[in-house]
C-alpha cells in the first residue's frame, strides 16, 4: 500500500488553513514540527548480545501549553509517521479545547521480542535517553505497544534520574500512582461517546444498528461492548490474527471471553471467519476502523457500504477516499474528533495529578462525553458555516483557529 501518512496530513493542514483564512505565517509554521529528537538505545541483551534501537521524540507545537501524549513501540514505527501523529495530537488538543500542544514519540522494537527485563531496561532507557523536563515541557503517554505497566517503568525512571516525585510528568499510568481511573477504557468509550451525538445530530436510529469493527484490541474492544450494550448489532470485528462474522450479530463478552482465553477472535462458536479487508466492506450501517492508518482507499471506497464511518484509529481513510464517501453521504465521524477520548482523560489526569485530588468515575465519564460531544457539534457548525460536507475540516478550522490565536497573543507571528 503506498500511503504517505505524513503528506497527507499536510495536504489537510493546507486545505483546512485556506477555507479558515488562517494566517499563512501560522501555516508555514505548523508545516513541520517545532522540535524532533532522535536518538540510539545500545542495549545488552539476556543472551549476552547486544543491540541498538532507534528512537525518536516530537514536540510539533506547544503556543497552546506543553506538549503530550503518545509513545509507540513497533517495528514499522518511522520519524515521518511520528510528525503526522504528532500533528494530528496538536489538532486533536486544539479541537477539544485542551490547553496543550501536540507530541508524539516511540522506539523502533517489537516487545513480543523481549524478555521482561529487557522490555523494562528498553522503557527506562527511553526516558533517561530523552531527558524530559517535565510536566510543563512535554509529557509522555501510552500508544500502541506501551501500557500502564510501561508508564509506570518510565514515571520511576524519571522520578529517580530527578530526585523527587512527579506524577503529572508522565501519563496513562496507574491511579495507584497517580494516574485516572478510567484510562483503559477512554478512547474506546469515547468511540461511542462521539458516535452517539453524530447518531443524535444526523437523526441516526442507534438500536439495532449493524457494526463492524476492523481492530479488537484495547480500543474496539471496549468500543463493540459499547455498541452491544447500547442495543446495536455488533455483526463484525477483526483482530491481526483473523476475523469473525455474524449477520445476527455476535456476542461481545462472549466474544472477549473467548479471545482471553485463546489470544484471538478467530474460531468463535456461531460465527463465520471473516478477512481484514471484508469487515470493511460487509453489510452495516456503521464501520469503525480501529487498527491503523490508510485502510480505507480509494480502491476500496466504493465497495463500503456503511452509512457512517467512525474513525477510532488515527487517520484511517485517505483524501481520496474520504471525498468519495462524503460524495456518497457516508457520514465521517473524523479521528480527531471519535478517538479523542484518551486525550480528554489524559488532560483530567494531569488535572488531577497536580492538585493531588482525585475523582470518582462518574465524575470522569460525565466530563469526557460533555467535552467530546461539545467538540463535534462545534466542528458540525464550523462545517456547515463553511458550506463544507467535511466534519473533519470543520474540526481543523476549529483547531487552527485556537492555535493562531495562541501564537499572535505570544507574538510569535
Amino acid at each position: 500500500m503506498n500511503y504517505d501518512f505524513l503528506d497527507e496530513s499536510g495536504q489537510i493542514l493546507r486545505e483546512a488553513g485556506r477555507l479558515g483564512k488562517i494566517d499563512p505565517n501560522v501555516i508555514e509554521f505548523l508545516a513541520a514540527p517545532g522540535r524532533v529528537v532522535t536518538f540510539r538505545i545500545p542495549m545488552k541483551m539476556d543472551d549476552g548480545s547486544f543491540r541498538v534501537f532507534d528512537a525518536h521524540r516530537v514536540r510539533y507545537n506547544d503556543a497552546l501549553g506543553p506538549s503530550r501524549d503518545g509513545t509507540r513501540i513497533s517495528t514499522d514505527l518511522d520519524l515521518d509517521e511520528v510528525k503526522s501523529l504528532a500533528l494530528i495530537m496538536s489538532i486533536k488538543h486544539a479541537a477539544g479545547r485542551i490547553p496543550a500542544g501536540g507530541g508524539k514519540g516511540g522506539i523502533v522494537a517489537d516487545p513480543r521480542e523481549l524478555s521482561d527485563r529487557e522490555f523494562e531496561s528498553l522503557c527506562r532507557a527511553y526516558i533517561r535517553n530523552l531527558r524530559p523536563r517535565g510536566r510543563a515541557y512535554d509529557v509522555p503517554g501510552a500508544d500502541i505497544g506501551t501500557d500502564l505497566q510501561t508508564m509506570s517503568w518510565m514515571l520511576d525512571e524519571y522520578e529517580s534520574v530527578t530526585g523527587y516525585h512527579e506524577p503529572a510528568a508522565v501519563n496513562d499510568k496507574p491511579p495507584i500512582l497517580g494516574g485516572s481511573l478510567g484510562g483503559y477504557e477512554a478512547t474506546g468509550s469515547g468511540v461511542f461517546d462521539v458516535f452517539r451525538e453524530a447518531a443524535e445530530q444526523a437523526d441516526f436510529d442507534i438500536e439495532n444498528a449493524r457494526v463492524a469493527i476492523q481492530g479488537f484490541g484495547q480500543v474496539g474492544s471496549v468500543a463493540a461492548t459499547m455498541f452491544y450494550e447500547a442495543g446495536c448489532d455488533v455483526v463484525a470485528v477483526c483482530d491481526s490474527r483473523g476475523g469473525v462474522y455474524s449477520s445476527d450479530g455476535l456476542d461481545i463478552p462472549a466474544l472477549l471471553a473467548h479471545k482471553k482465553s485463546t489470544g484471538k477472535v478467530s474460531d468463535f462458536a456461531g460465527s463465520e471467519p471473516i478477512v481484514s479487508e471484508k469487515v470493511l466492506e460487509c453489510d452495516c450501517d456503521v464501520l469503525v476502523p480501529a487498527s491503523v492508518q490508510g485502510v480505507i482507499t480509494a480502491d476500496n471506497a466504493d465497495r463500503i457500504q456503511a452509512r457512517m464511518v467512525v474513525e477510532a484509529a488515527n487517520a484511517p481513510t485517505t483524501i481520496k477516499a474520504d471525498a468519495m464517501l462524503l460524495e456518497r453521504g457516508v457520514i465521517i465521524v473524523p479521528d480527531v474528533l471519535a478517538n479523542a477520548g484518551s486525550v480528554q482523560l489524559c488532560q483530567m489526569e494531569r488535572s488531577q495529578g497536580l492538585s493531588d485530588n482525585y475523582w470518582d468515575i462518574d465524575t470522569i465519564n460525565h466530563l469526557r462525553q460533555k467535552r467530546l460531544a461539545r467538540s463535534y457539534r462545534e466542528a458540525v457548525t464550523t462545517a456547515a458555516e463553511h458550506q463544507l460536507k467535511s466534519v473533519r475540516l470543520g474540526a481543523w478550522i476549529n483547531a487552527l483557529k485556537r492555535i493562531e490565536e495562541a501564537m499572535h497573543l505570544r507574538g510569535w507571528c
